[in-house]
């Protein structure tokens, strides 16, 4: 029996990653497999990834290959796709998983390939494997955990070309469930596109419906050889492609050196990690239309947003100033808003008829009245002076903070009339008005 751990596929999710074996006709292998490179092929579509297994069989020197001659059986975590070779369902593999409590939901045959290491293109392009590779895709109803993911058993005819070191096989599959998408708020999604992650595995067998398989062939687990081994993933449209991590950090990353617009990202294994799970994990984006010009568009759009939003707010501001001054008082007991010249009751009594001059007045008013004179009189003048006076009606008072009820204005006006120099009648009179708000009177 041959058996082998080959690299396995899962996306990154809050459960365990999957992986995929190989087994054989026979326990105890004598041979490896190496090299081993499981490569996906991601495009924008994100409808099906491709999937290709590619492997070729270390073989001692003291074997031949008719010796191990032998047909190869592959665990495969997850339903493969539509992508299938001519020929009938293999009836006795549906049989065998049957037996241990299986049941089938989906039958066919993948397409095989046989590559030329040295002859590649038109020269020799790949050699398929007439009836390709049978398989089954099962689940298991029963037992305490429930209904469990599905996984496919492959079968892999042998081939001489299996044990020709110039050949490496290749097994091509569909599969549609590997790219998921990533919990995102609705802002990343409209300026930056939804995100996704894909992740390839290597030497992972927890699925349900794949450990007890594994566990009853154990025996038949093939170790990689020494030939170098990778986990590739493959994105086309590079130019319209955003990788946003790459885990672990030694992943390598690079544009394709044989395919156009492709970047490849991959994974050498350590065949020294033994059991331990190995993982390739990308989180990617593809993007397209406005959001290729999404660094351009959206700084353009705040500013442009900003420059309108600047008078509205100023507004609004303004307003909500007003409002705030015309409900609350900053100040001590008797602040109060002047303008121009109020003259007290105490200042108006040492204005006196017939005593006090016009030199004096303006000392005692300050600052530049009004005056009237008329050319029929003209040692007859009228000075006069103007004031006003907002005054808050408060509430309650917290110290120098208090709440206004209302506001009333107060003008004030001073007639003094003046005959050579020298007061002769002064008049005065306040009004009195409600005022709302005061801020914009």
């Amino acid at each position: 029996m041959i058996g082998a751990w080959i690299a396995a596929l899962l996306l990154v999710a809050p459960v365990a990653a999957e992986g995929q074996v190989f087994l054989a006709s026979r326990p105890n292998p004598e041979f490896t497999i190496g090299p081993l490179f499981v490569r996906a092929t991601v495009t924008s579509e994100f409808s099906a990834v491709t999937l290709d297994v590619l492997w070729s069989l270390v073989i001692p020197p003291t074997r031949s290959g008719a010796a191990i001659q032998q047909d190869l059986y592959l665990l495969w975590p997850n339903s493969v796709g539509a992508s299938a070779a001519d020929g009938p369902p293999d009836a006795a593999l549906a049989a065998y998983v049957a037996k241990r409590g299986f049941t089938p939901i989906k039958e066919g045959r993948l397409p095989l390939f046989a590559q030329s290491l040295y002859r590649i293109g038109e020269e020799l392009p790949p050699e398929p494997v007439a009836g390709g590779a049978p398989f089954v895709t099962i689940i298991r109803l029963g037992g305490p955990l429930g209904l469990t993911s599905p996984v496919t058993y492959v079968r892999i005819p042998w081939t001489p070309l299996l044990a020709n070191r110039t050949w490496l096989m290749n097994l091509r599959m569909q599969v549609t469930d590997i790219v998921k998408r990533r919990t995102a708020t609705w802002i990343e999604d409209a300026f930056w596109g939804p995100h996704y992650a894909i992740s390839l595995t290597f030497n992972d067998v927890r699925p349900r419906a794949l450990f007890p398989l594994y566990f009853e062939h154990r025996d038949r687990v093939i170790r990689l050889a020494d030939d170098p081994s990778q986990l590739v993933l493959n994105f086309r449209d590079a130019e319209h492609l955003k990788i946003y991590d790459i885990f672990p950090r030694t992943a390598g990353r690079r544009l394709s050196e044989t395919l156009d617009s492709t970047e490849e990202i991959s994974l050498f294994l350590d065949r020294s990690e033994g059991i331990s799970p190995q993982v390739l994990t990308v989180q990617f984006g593809y993007f397209r239309g406005l959001r290729s010009w999404a660094p351009v568009l959206i700084p353009i759009v705040f500013f442009a947003l900003g420059n309108l939003a600047m008078p509205l707010f100023m507004m609004i501001a303004r307003r909500a100033g007003a409002q705030l001054a015309s409900r609350v008082q900053f100040g001590p007991g008797d602040a109060a808003r002047r303008t121009g010249v109020i003259f007290s009751r105490d200042t108006l009594a040492r204005i006196v008829p017939g005593t006090t001059r016009y030199e004096e007045v303006l000392r005692l008013g300050g600052g530049a009245p009004e005056e009237h004179e008329q050319l029929a009189t003209p040692d007859r003048r009228t000075v006069v002076y103007r004031g006003r006076l907002v005054v808050p009606q408060r509430q309650r008072r917290f110290g120098w903070l208090a709440t206004v009820s209302r506001w009333s204005v107060e003008q004030h006006e001073v007639e003094i009339t003046l005959e050579r120099d020298v007061v002769t009648d002064v008049q005065a009179r306040v009004r009195r008005s409600p005022l709302t708000p005061p801020a914009t009177s």
